[in-house]
């Protein structure tokens, strides 16, 4: 059977091969989402790096259904024919009757099979589904919800669709169905109220009832079970499409470009006040949706405000710059900011202007053979020229913590709490603040560059949050090499904490906010900052190798297979006489584990010198031999235990509720009978 067609995963060095295979020769998997070939949030990102793995799997019998948007579909999809003939009837009579479908390749990778569905083009049936809808299921809908209205025709329609599909089947066909989130969730309801012959699996990757809950300070986690109405069947982690550099160094060479193009910008920002040396200057940021208490943004905040304290009594000549790339209202960018970078390039043309001067001078020197009079190589001109650009940088205003006029001011969440711990970017102060408000764009006037220039070019991103189902950002900073903070309370952090022996030895610091309160996690937070501040630049280089070598265990040649055993769940309960899923029972997650890194010493380290003396090598550490090659080849081989596939019971499925996503496997063939719940780590 061509690999294409078998349900199965090869495993890496390190993990065990995986033996259920299940024949999909008459299969067919369509995975149903608002975001297919439609960018609105992190949904997209998981099916977009998934789709050439799931494309692979399931070859032309891979379909995913998303929204028709003209605008997206002229730079992302390319219409063609069906090249199903099943799912071409289909389509054709769903257009004969009033819709309009549309059928193309998605331009990513993979050129997976992509049904867009033009939602406003049937909107004259909504009244009659909202009626449909509560008559039958007992769902109600707000009338003038837009979100709401345009997740009911989706849903009709994609169950419309599902159902035509299997009665244009000569033949009883497999089907999987897989909804995303509640947008794309309608159509599952209505497959199991019309009892249609499918399989199928509901991913949800967050939910707006735990966004509200976190966010107004209840108990939620200890809550859980009584907030619960359905556990899950198996977590689904998000992975990414992992493209290894040929040479360990050229990630580095990355992250020195995008850093240099950081520091011209933090050149013009606190031009007038850039008493600092750039060179032991530290990129901190912390990026996502605007949720102050979601992302951990306060608790970042109050930590970088003992960190400040903590620099200045230990009078460290190391200053810390917090970015926080979070959108919010705003009507334009702030005349400080920009006049900032104008005095920055108009200095650097003035320093061009005298430097060709100079060295034309010199050059005449040189040709008639004599040594150059320094005194007489600037004349009064050229010190004029200096003076002009040398005034043109005194303010005296403090550098502006906010980059953009912010349309609520005097309520914005950052900016009071900026007010309340007294970071305002002071000279006397170790710790600057620039609130970005607005995502990176490499087409802006101020910072060009995109989001992932900008976080190569950082050295540590903060990510604490109290709500983080799954959370792409640290897993993102992971694969470029870059180290991460992140919680236990998020599912980045709980899987990161579980197949590393020792995660803060890769650069992955896992903050605990599950078991201590506020305060304590402020604090461990400053400890995990100070510790890092405290870096020369060879260790810093050093950790960042090690990160980048975790990369492996996101990509999703890994983490795919929890995706594919969802799958055979759902197979397996809704044509038990075809498909058999037994998986083994594992007390707790195994997984791909890592040790603690072998140039890492075994106990840990003191703060002072184990002898009264230096050594040569402590003197100068650059002189220290060390092969990074050898060392990473060294925590490949060394795995502590290989991979097997995890089954939660209920109990500790709520207990481990930290998922991206949580996924019910509906595998009932009439629609009325057990169900199969998984959930993301």
């Amino acid at each position: 059977m061509p690999l294409a067609r078998s349900l199965s995963v090869t495993s890496l060095s390190g993990l065990e091969e995986w033996d259920e295979e299940f024949d999909l020769e008459d299969a067919v998997l369509f995975e149903i989402a608002w975001e297919v070939a439609n960018k609105v949030g992190g949904i997209y990102t998981v099916i977009q790096t998934k789709a050439r793995l799931t494309a692979e799997e399931w070859g032309e019998n891979y379909f995913l259904v998303g929204p028709y948007v003209e605008s997206n579909v002229r730079t992302q999809v390319e219409l063609i024919e069906p090249t199903n003939p099943v799912l071409k009837r289909t389509i054709d009579q769903m257009n004969a009757s009033g819709c309009k479908i549309y059928f193309g390749r998605w331009l990513i990778e993979g050129s997976p099979y992509v049904v867009l569905i033009d939602v406003g083009f049937t909107a004259w049936s909504l009244d009659r589904w909202k009626r449909e809808l509560w008559e039958h299921c007992g769902i109600g809908v707000p009338w003038f919800d837009r979100e709401a209205n345009d997740a009911v025709l989706f849903g009709f329609l994609t169950a419309w669709l599902l159902g035509e599909y299997a009665a244009q089947s000569e033949e009883s066909p497999h089907i999987v169905a897989h909804f995303h989130e509640w947008l794309a969730g309608l159509g599952l309801v209505l497959c199991r109220q019309r009892q249609l012959p499918i399989a199928t699996i509901f991913t949800t990757h967050a939910t707006l009832l735990g966004r509200y809950l976190c966010a107004g300070s209840v108990d939620f986690y200890n809550n859980l079970a009584q907030v619960y109405i359905k556990f899950t069947d198996i977590i689904t982690p998000n992975g990414l499409n992992v493209k290894k550099f040929s040479a360990m160094h050229e990630f580095q060479n990355l992250h020195a470009q995008s850093k240099s193009r950081i520091q011209e910008f933090v050149r013009g920002h606190f031009y007038g006040h850039l008493d600092f040396n750039l060179d032991k200057c530290l990129f901190l940021f912390i990026a996502g949706r605007y949720e102050f208490s979601n992302k951990g943004a306060d608790v970042f905040l109050e930590a970088l405000a003992r960190l400040n304290y903590l620099l200045r009594v230990n009078h460290s000549d190391v200053t810390v710059i917090a970015f926080f790339i979070m959108p919010a209202r705003t009507n334009n960018f702030n005349v400080e900011t920009l006049k900032g970078q104008a005095v920055r390039k108009q200095l650097w043309d003035t320093a061009q202007t005298v430097k060709e001067r100079f060295g034309k001078k010199l050059y005449e020197s040189l040709l008639v053979g004599q040594l150059p009079d320094v005194s007489k190589m600037l004349d009064k001109e050229d010190f004029t020229i200096m003076k002009r650009a040398i005034f043109a940088t005194q303010r005296q205003s403090q550098p502006p913590v906010c980059t953009h006029n912010m349309l609520e001011d005097s309520s914005d969440p950052i900016l009071s709490c900026v007010r309340r711990i007294g970071l305002f970017n002071s000279s006397s102060d170790r710790v600057k603040i620039i609130f970005h408000p607005e995502f990176l764009s490499s087409t802006s006037p101020l910072l060009p560059m995109d989001y992932e220039e900008f976080v190569r070019g950082c050295h540590l991103g903060v990510f604490p949050s109290y709500y983080e189902p799954w959370g792409y950002t640290p897993a993102e900073c992971t694969v470029m090499g870059i180290p991460s903070i992140s919680t236990n309370l998020s599912g980045f952090g709980c899987f990161m904490e579980e197949h590393i022996a020792d995660p803060s030895a890769y650069g992955i610091y896992i903050l605990d906010r599950r078991y201590k309160g506020v305060d304590e996690s402020c604090n461990q937070l400053t400890s995990f900052l100070f510790q890092f501040c405290k870096q020369s630049r060879r260790q810093r280089i050093i950790q960042r190798n090690r990160t980048e070598r975790l990369s492996d265990l996101l990509d999703w040649r890994y983490l795919g297979r929890f995706y594919i055993a969802a799958r055979h769940m759902a197979l397996a309960k809704a044509f038990p006489d075809t498909f058999i899923y037994e998986p083994e029972e594992t007390a707790s997650t195994a997984g791909f584990r890592y040790p603690r890194p072998a140039s890492v010493p075994p106990s840990p380290a003191l703060s002072r010198h184990s002898s009264p003396h230096h050594s040569e090598a402590e003197d100068n550490e650059e002189d220290e031999r060390y092969d990074e090659e050898l060392e990473a080849e060294k925590d490949r081989v060394n795995i502590r235990q290989p991979y097997t596939m995890p089954v939660k019971n209920k109990v500790s499925a709520v207990l481990g509720a930290n998922g991206d996503g949580e996924g019910d496997v509906n595998g009932d063939e009439n629609g009325d009978g057990d169900e199969v719940t998984s959930e993301k780590n």
